[in-house]
C-alpha cells in the first residue's frame, strides 16, 4: 500500500455535492467521468495527495444506489494506490481478506481496481487502485 488514493462518498445529487464541495474546498471538482459498468458518474477534488472521489448513481441496481437505500449518503469506501494490484490480492487473500472481485477491472480515473469486502475490514470497503497504462 502507497497511500490513501481517495476516499469515496456516495451521494443523490452529483451537481449538488459539488457545490457542497467546492464551498468546502474553496476550488472546484477537477473532473467528471461515468462507470458504467458500476452504475456511476463520479466527480473527483483534489485534496493534497489524496482525492475525494463524488459518486451517484445511474442505475437503480447500481451498488452505489443500494448502499444509498440501506444506509443514506456518506462515505462508501477508502481506495488505497499499490503498485502491483495482483500480487497484492494475492497477499491480502493469504492474510484472510475476501476479495469481491478476483480480476482487476476499468475503474475511474483510469484506474484497475478491485474491492475487498467490508466484512474483511471491520465494516469498511476497501478499494486497491493501480494507474493503468
Amino acid at each position: 500500500m502507497e497511500k490513501i488514493e481517495h476516499i469515496g462518498i456516495a451521494v443523490k445529487s452529483i451537481s449538488e455535492a459539488n457545490k457542497t464541495y467546492e464551498k468546502l474546498f474553496g476550488y472546484e471538482h477537477y473532473k467528471t467521468e461515468s462507470v458504467d459498468g458500476e452504475g456511476v458518474t463520479t466527480s473527483f477534488f483534489t485534496c493534497g495527495e489524496s482525492k475525494i472521489e463524488l459518486l451517484e448513481a445511474t442505475r437503480k441496481d447500481s451498488p452505489i444506489a443500494k448502499f444509498i437505500e440501506k444506509k443514506g449518503e456518506g462515505i462508501h469506501h477508502i481506495a488505497f494506490s499499490v503498485k502491483n494490484i495482483k500480487s497484492e490480492v494475492d497477499r491480502l487473500k493469504k492474510e484472510g481478506f475476501v476479495v469481491l472481485n478476483e480480476e482487476p477491472k476499468k475503474g475511474a480515473d483510469n484506474k484497475w481496481v478491485v474491492f475487498l469486502h467490508p466484512k474483511s475490514a471491520h465494516g469498511v470497503l476497501i478499494e486497491l487502485c493501480q494507474e493503468r497504462d
